[in-house]
């Protein structure tokens, strides 16, 4: 048996990096998925973003799992696009156990340099967006009054300030924010909400030019940010794996996690204890 049968979750951002990681560790513990992503480029994103053959690749392997997935091109900034997927995964499967509100960009600029433009993104997808995925699923959940268990991606800069990329933090704060007030909303629904919150991961919203330059302007090389992160974090490694955080992801899924609500998981290799 796996530890998630007979369960349906929704993943944004399933087209590659951590959503795709995400749906494949449910899908491999009996999970049938409902993925969304953009697959489109956003301009203020400063590396490519996800396009329509990455959702393709994370459905063949979902199927290769002999798991079944609903997968559409949707945008987290639009309630109407959201409702969309979530009635056709509905449709095809019933019911939604969990929501995995993981969508969210990156970009960087001083203060004083934030335009609006990449204020207005960030927020759109990283906070607006945790709110509208969690927003089109939420009615259908009590409803149905079986519980569930909704699990936002916020991140160390959803604990700590970072220099560079206010919008970032804010939205990342936000998001614990949401996660505490749906706490006092949903309980008595057996609804359970949680946080993660990762270090720097390996996928391309780290492994990138801009990130090199900003935090490793002497040596803007995937080495020399990974020596600078790695003198971050208390554990001996420079970023942990999608993996890492799917594993947590998981547990709050599963029915293991059952007691466990209004809690911010960190998945950091000591990072905030070190630096906070």
């Amino acid at each position: 048996m796996g530890r998630m049968d007979g369960k349906v979750a929704l993943v944004t951002g399933a087209a590659r990096g951590q959503g795709r990681s995400h749906a494949l560790r449910l899908a491999q513990e009996g999970a049938d998925i409902i993925g969304v992503d953009l697959c489109k480029q956003i301009d203020t994103v400063p590396y490519p973003m996800a396009v329509p053959g990455d959702l393709e690749e994370t459905v063949g392997r979902i199927e290769e799992l002999d798991r079944r997935i609903v997968a559409r091109e949707a945008d987290v900034r639009s309630s109407e696009q959201l409702r969309a997927a979530v009635d056709e995964g509905l449709s095809q499967f019933g019911h939604i156990d969990v929501v995995c509100a993981n969508a969210g960009i990156f970009s960087t600029a001083p203060y004083t340099e934030i335009t609006d433009q990449l204020w207005d993104d960030m927020i759109a997808v990283n906070l607006t967006g945790v709110f509208r995925t969690v927003q089109a699923v939420l009615p259908h959940m009590i409803e149905r009054g079986q519980g569930g268990s909704v699990i936002m991606t916020s991140s160390t800069a959803g604990i700590m300030g970072f220099g560079n990329f206010a919008h970032y933090t804010a939205a990342k704060h936000g998001v614990v924010g949401l996660m505490r007030t749906l706490v006092q909303e949903v309980s008595a629904h057996n609804i359970r909400v949680n946080t993660v919150h990762p270090t720097s991961v390996n996928t391309d919203m780290i492994q990138n030019p801009a990130m090199y330059s900003l935090m490793s302007p002497d040596n803007p090389t995937k080495d020399g940010f990974g020596a600078a992160f790695t003198s971050m974090n208390a554990l001996p490694i420079p970023w942990v794996e999608p993996v890492d955080i799917s594993n947590a992801v998981l547990f709050l899924a599963s029915d293991e996690s059952r007691y466990v609500t209004g809690q911010q998981l960190k998945v950091d290799a000591g990072f905030c204890e070190k630096t906070g």
